[in-house]
């Protein structure tokens, strides 16, 4: 599908996509560009394969699983937005992708950087055309790295496990420098908020706080290693379960999820994070009963139904190390000298979001 430039709707602003913006050390540039989520999407070379939106456009059934995929975020989303929406048809959902890519070496080098999903509403009742919230999705493959190249090697061979020094902080920095540049600041209205699975490696309790369109907050027993990972992003972490969800979402975010986002906005990350985790994880957010007050989300749980959407689970696990090998060679490794000094210099000088 052919690359799009990305406007600011709620601005009106349109600029080149290829608009960059130097950051710390002049050393990288910030490129974006965007193609949207739809029955005819076809995945760019440089996006992970691993990602939740790639994954299901691939194969034989490729077209029907974008197409119930994106009826299903429809659907929910005006199951949640149900006010002045009698027929429960309000309003549709575009998903655009947002690819992000670091120049480095006076922009001879390029390498894909992030992923992210950007939400748009449309009310067919104004007919107007609603800026969402850019994160939802989050993809990078830094992280492969992080997690299934660097991680893995640190504790091979060793008894008990632990984190290499500076764990996620490259990673960390590089979306702080992308959520500060003045290249996202032009394009997006808002800061990102990205909405991931729970664990199943905790138990979480629900508390009286519950919001209208976010559900009941739920709180965990413990800290995890992904709660680390993006606290170094600079991102703080609640957890949800929206009405007539099967489980409850984890949403990071900057400042204060409650009364930053209106509620379409809101609306339209769960259902489209939601949509998404039904297909990938059904065990959990497909289940056939519900979070209760105390619950441990479990993917042995054999009480959940399937959705008709074909995804490789297997594949995605797979994927994950070749994609963090790919970023340590074409990345991690040849730039290694200037990406520590960068890092460095960056927590020295760079300020709160």
């Amino acid at each position: 599908m052919k690359e799009i430039k990305l406007e600011n709707s709620t601005l009106e602003k349109k600029k080149s996509i290829e608009h960059k913006n130097t950051i710390p050390n002049n050393d990288f540039r910030f490129c974006l560009k965007s193609i949207f989520f739809n029955e005819n999407y076809i995945p760019s070379h440089n996006t992970r394969t691993t990602t939740n939106f790639a994954n299901l456009a691939r194969g034989e059934h490729r077209r029907e699983n974008l197409r119930n995929t994106i009826q299903m975020i429809h659907n929910r989303f005006n199951s949640l937005a149900n006010w002045d929406n009698p027929n429960q048809d309000r309003y549709t959902v575009e998903l655009e992708i947002v690819s992000v890519a670091i120049e480095i070496d006076d922009c001879k080098t390029q390498f894909p950087s992030i992923e992210v999903l950007k939400t748009h509403i449309i009310d067919h009742k104004t007919n107007k055309r609603i800026e969402g919230i850019v994160g939802n999705n989050f993809s990078s493959y830094v992280r492969d790295y992080d997690f299934s190249v660097l991680l893995l090697e640190h504790n091979k061979n060793k008894d008990q496990f632990s984190i290499p020094n500076n764990f996620g902080e490259l990673h960390g920095n590089l979306f702080k420098a992308f959520v500060n540049s003045t290249t996202y600041k032009n394009y997006f209205s808002k800061l990102p908020v990205i909405c991931l699975s729970v664990s199943d490696h905790k138990t979480y309790h629900r508390t009286e706080n519950q919001h209208p369109i976010l559900g009941f907050e739920y709180l965990p027993n413990i800290s995890s290693l992904t709660e680390q990972y993006f606290k170094k992003m600079g991102l703080q972490v609640r957890y949800f379960m929206p009405t007539n969800s099967a489980a409850p979402l984890a949403f990071y975010f900057f400042g204060d999820l409650l009364a930053d986002y209106t509620n379409l906005e809101l609306i339209g990350t769960i259902s489209t994070m939601e949509t998404f985790q039904k297909i990938y994880r059904p065990e959990i957010y497909n289940a056939n009963s519900v979070a209760g007050q105390c619950y441990k989300p479990s993917l042995k749980n054999k009480d959940h139904s399937y959705t008709k959407i074909v995804y490789d689970r297997e594949e995605r696990s797979q994927l994950a190390i070749e994609q963090g090998l790919y970023a340590e060679k074409h990345f991690i490794k040849p730039h290694k000298k200037l990406l520590e000094q960068w890092s460095c210099n960056f927590n020295l000088t760079s300020k709160t979001i």
